[in-house]
């Protein structure tokens, strides 16, 4: 199993780098930038590529709204290029918050823009001349919707890669029978190892069926909040995770429109998922934090002395997970290089 971590959003970058290099030293394969409404991740993807030499690189997410696919496609050749075939595409629909009231275009049709944004990436990166006419996207652009003056155009550069490998973050069972499909690799969020197959299995199932074999195996990536000790405080480990997981369930969409809010539903937490958004949306987050189930917290997290942590990392890897990202509860610089040393051993 491979382990990585997500660069803060917040705080100095050049921190961070630095702190990214001692981590692949310590054995870390993963590096991701996330890109919500802050800096690009593109430039810091770029830094990071310069002043690392082996961990692969990852945008978790790219918004699939906020580039045309022709400019995600060249983004990606050229990350992939300066860090000499080390990063990964990671796409996702985000939501009608962001890509609304940030980006100012309309959410429709996140599943259909999907598979036209990876089948049109797909033809730049073999460098062939793109002409694409879907439901969303039309490339070259018709003479009666422009110019008329639009021509098939090719990929001026050949990429490192010709398939450069995308990971699609996906919750929904459409959305991931998709990703089944046409990605390489799968994101979820908050992974309960136990009911995985119970929630996503079938769609799993559906998608992989029509799964192209030159993609290879389906490698999942997900996020696990980590402390690894003996005599830990738990309980207050645990009040850590909490609020991060009420901000998702509760405060990351509006009622009827909150895909993890949807997840817990259908974890089983149906009851708990409506009591934490109505005191999330009533601006009570605390309470709503509180009322986080000890069992999600704990499903979802690896914190313990390290054998209950290479139990739960057993279970990770058995249910599917190929990469761990680590979010370590330690504050202290020093704190995440021993957490993700102590990860790599157990995790090897």
């Amino acid at each position: 199993m491979r382990i990585g971590t997500q660069a803060s959003y917040s705080g100095g970058f050049t921190q961070t780098a630095s702190e990214i290099r001692d981590l692949e030293s310590a054995g870390l394969d993963v590096a991701a930038v996330a890109e919500v409404y802050t800096f690009d991740a593109v430039s810091q993807l770029g830094y990071l590529a310069a002043v690392t030499e082996r961990v692969e690189l990852l945008s978790a997410i790219f918004p699939l709204y906020s580039r045309t696919p022709a400019l995600t496609a060249m983004t990606a050749a050229g990350l992939d290029y300066v860090s000499n075939g080390r990063f990964t595409l990671g796409l996702g629909a985000s939501g009608p918050q962001v890509i609304e009231g940030w980006h100012g275009v309309p959410y429709d049709a996140p599943l259909q823009r999907t598979r036209e944004i990876v089948e049109i990436c797909r033809q730049v990166w073999r460098r062939e001349r793109v002409e694409h006419h879907g439901k969303k996207y039309d490339i070259p652009l018709p003479a009666d919707q422009g110019t008329g003056l639009g021509k098939p155009l090719k990929l001026i550069n050949t990429p490192v890669r010709e398939r450069i490998p995308v990971m699609l973050a996906a919750l929904g069972p459409k959305n991931v029978e998709l990703c089944a499909e046409i990605a390489e690799a799968w994101e979820p969020i908050f992974f309960m190892p136990e009911r995985a197959q119970s929630v996503w299995g079938d769609a799993l199932a559906a998608g992989k069926a029509k799964r192209d074999p030159l993609l290879g195996d389906l490698q999942v990536i997900t996020g696990v909040p980590v402390a690894i000790g003996e005599g830990l405080d738990e309980a207050q480990l645990m009040d850590r995770v909490r609020p991060g997981l009420a901000l998702y369930i509760g405060g990351m969409g509006a009622r009827g429109k909150n895909f993890y809010n949807d997840l817990a539903v259908r974890y089983g937490f149906e009851a708990e998922a409506k009591e934490i958004q109505d005191l999330y949306l009533d601006g009570r987050k605390d309470e709503a934090a509180a009322k986080v189930p000890d069992e999600l917290v704990r499903a979802t997290s690896l914190i313990g002395p390290e054998s209950h942590v290479a139990e739960r990392v057993a279970a990770f890897a058995e249910a599917g997970v190929t990469t761990l990202m680590l979010q370590p509860l330690d504050g202290s610089r020093e704190g995440r290089l021993k957490t993700v040393e102590t990860m790599k051993k157990l995790a090897g």
